[in-house]
């Protein structure tokens, strides 16, 4: 029985490494994609329109 119990905790792992895997798969695009691309674009955006203005502050 010591098999066993040396066995149990990586098969445990194992499963669960495989459903977090699937997991961000199935969250790839979808739905959720235009979300996160427009989220990502805006702060894009914000960054890029702020770094000309500490420029000229500074210069």
């Amino acid at each position: 029985m010591d098999y066993l119990s040396a066995l149990v905790p990586p098969v445990v792992m194992a499963a669960f490494f495989i459903g977090v895997i699937r997991v961000i798969v199935k969250t790839q695009g979808g739905a959720n994609k235009a979300k996160e691309d427009a989220a990502v674009d805006a702060a894009l955006a914000h960054a890029e329109s702020a770094r000309p203005a500490s420029r000229d502050a500074e210069g």
